[in-house]
């Protein structure tokens, strides 16, 4: 099995910033790709920034300027850099990867969220 853990999250004024951070365990060969998505009260999950194993980078127009994507490959652990935080990147905050688990093929895994709330 596979888990996620996410940290960081938190309360922070407009204009502030956040790290996150998502850290993978268990039977894990590599990861393929991992990905932030967040998901505001009433509203759908969506996709924050996402990058590859090789380090290629996607980020949402919402937030692109704002926020960095960043791994390191040898710790299975993901971070998102969080700055100029607006009262609309109010969310909780989920971890994804997609996981080589060796012969048993690839596996999408999610963590449990992390909050994070900007105060105007």
């Amino acid at each position: 099995q596979v888990q996620l853990v996410e940290s960081g999250g938190g309360l922070v004024q407009a204009g502030g910033s956040l790290r996150l951070s998502c850290a993978a365990s268990g039977i894990i060969v590599s990861i393929t790709d991992m990905a932030w998505h967040r998901q505001a009260p009433g509203k759908q999950r969506e996709l924050v920034a996402q990058i590859t194993r090789r380090g290629s980078t996607n980020y949402a127009a919402s937030v692109k300027g704002r926020f960095t994507i960043s791994t390191d490959n040898a710790k299975n652990q993901m971070n998102l850099q969080l700055t100029s935080l607006k009262p609309e990147d109010t969310a909780v905050y989920y971890c994804y990867a997609n996981v080589d688990r060796g012969w048993s093929g690839n596996y999408d895994y999610w963590g449990q969220g992390t909050q994070v709330t900007v105060s105007s």
